[in-house]
């Protein structure tokens, strides 16, 4: 979403069922993250925007801000080898919005990112505090129109993988590794794409989650210099 769009979500979930996008009592290590949210723009993000035509299926991730042993720290998932897109793949919860979830200009994108994260994780919503939206991104691969949306893990509670044929597993992941040079790579794709990629908890993570990830550490200062040369190959089933 673009600033105006946030604004207007904001005014709209406030008016509405108790869903709500507030920076009140939010942590100081979050203020470059909320910063961000409200000043990057789309091109900054992705070279993959919406289409034009409205086309892609209109889905939200939620990227989950908590406090762990090592400070702050990122909810991630593990998606299950058997899906028929991106299987295997780190990823931050979310999925598609039904049509429950209500506008997808509104505060579908909000509902649907704490449905998602709940149905596949089992976190308690009652304990996020939503506090901001980036704006919308595409996957050509799966034709998602993704709208990420922002949440402190004020209240945290168990996680797991709710349903193995959907989920491997629930991990957290902390800031500092993410921020570690030492973590760092640049993946390669088969057919010659490269992007950014995290070496973290088992796992490579990469994609459209390393990528806004990748990106959320740029704009809010908290990148750190890392060898871009450091190349890890993805093979054809990725």
């Amino acid at each position: 979403m673009t600033r105006g769009t946030q604004d207007e979500t904001t005014a709209a979930a406030r008016e509405g069922d108790g869903l709500a996008l507030t920076t009140a009592g939010l942590p100081s290590w979050l203020d470059p993250v909320v910063a961000a949210a409200r000043s990057v723009q789309p091109r900054q993000l992705s070279r993959f925007l919406p289409p034009e035509d409205g086309r892609g299926r209109q889905s939200a991730v939620l990227i989950l801000f908590g406090e762990g042993p090592r400070g702050p720290e990122l909810l991630l998932q593990e998606r299950a080898g058997s899906l028929r897109s991106h299987a295997g793949q780190p990823s931050f919860p979310g999925g598609a919005l039904d049509p429950q979830d209500g506008d997808p200009h509104t505060t579908g994108p909000l509902r649907a990112a704490l449905r998602e994260a709940e149905e596949e994780t089992g976190l308690d919503p009652s304990g996020v505090q939503l506090f901001g939206v980036l704006p919308r991104l595409y996957i050509p691969v799966s034709e998602f129109v993704v709208t990420p949306v922002l949440g402190w893990w004020r209240e945290p509670s168990p996680v797991g993988a709710v349903d193995p044929a959907e989920t491997a597993r629930v991990f957290t992941v902390p800031v500092a590794d993410l921020t570690d040079p030492a973590h760092r790579v640049t993946v390669v794709h088969p057919r010659g794409h490269e992007g950014p990629g995290f070496t973290v908890e088992s796992a490579l993570v990469w994609g459209f989650t390393a990528g806004v990830i990748d990106r959320i550490l740029h704009f809010s200062g908290w990148e750190r210099p890392w060898d871009r040369s450091r190349h890890v190959p993805l093979d054809w089933h990725a």
